[in-house]
């Protein structure tokens, strides 16, 4: 991988993820997840529904740095399969910070352009584009952002419930990132009105969930 995709996968990047559950929260409000048992179907589910969308995304942002891609439509693309509104804004909140920390570490006309256009992009898109301008291919920032959205939920269950944080990384190990990834950069130069729209109607709810539970009473994470 580009190093760029080490930095942006890394929870100490400063894009503001740690806040962020992925819907763990909410499905350990409801003891879904329990244990470590639980955390490979969880994960492998999120994977292949909004992790492998936030991946087909990252791809295509790469792809577009390259080529003065149109960010406004991949971004509105993007926003039409996101039908959960909480998924939504926590998607755009992590975009926002990720982009406050990339322009300082990347700067690029390329990423004041996406952002001209986009303001508060959603958080693949822009993390896809910083890859791209520091020379990593779409399938680099495929991984970054796929490998985000098993590790944040699998970070954030530890904390939640105390589980082994080796054995949490296990599971994290044993996923098939290199597969949803390679199948995200295949399609990464098609028009982004045609690109995949894997639904996760659960997540979609655990989200919309959270989000009102959140107004009522206090979280440990934003999403």
């Amino acid at each position: 991988m580009d190093l760029s995709a080490l930095i942006l996968a890394d929870s100490r990047f400063p894009g503001g993820g740690h806040v962020h559950s992925g819907g763990m929260e909410e499905v350990v409000s409801r003891r879904l997840v329990t244990s470590v048992r639980d955390l490979p179907e969880f994960l492998s589910g999120r994977l292949r529904t909004a992790g492998f969308l936030a991946a087909v995304f990252a791809a295509a942002s790469a792809h577009a740095a390259l080529a003065s891609g149109n960010w406004s439509l991949l971004d509105s693309e993007l926003d039409a399969r996101t039908p959960s509104l909480a998924q939504r804004e926590a998607s755009r909140a992590q975009g926002r910070g990720t982009a406050r920390a990339g322009r300082i570490a990347w700067p690029s006309p390329v990423l004041d352009a996406l952002l001209t256009e986009t303001p508060r992009p959603h958080h693949p898109i822009v993390l896809g584009a910083l890859v791209g301008v520091a020379g990593g291919s779409p399938y680099d920032a495929a991984m970054a952002v796929a490998y985000l959205a098993v590790s944040g939920p699998a970070s954030a269950v530890v904390r939640l419930l105390g589980l082994d944080p080796f054995a949490v990384n296990a599971v994290v190990a044993r996923l098939d990132l290199a597969s949803v990834c390679s199948e995200a950069a295949a399609v990464a130069g098609d028009d982004p009105a045609s690109l995949p729209s894997p639904g996760s109607p659960a997540l979609d709810l655990f989200a919309e969930a959270h989000a009102r539970h959140h107004q009522e009473e206090v979280r440990l994470f934003a999403s």
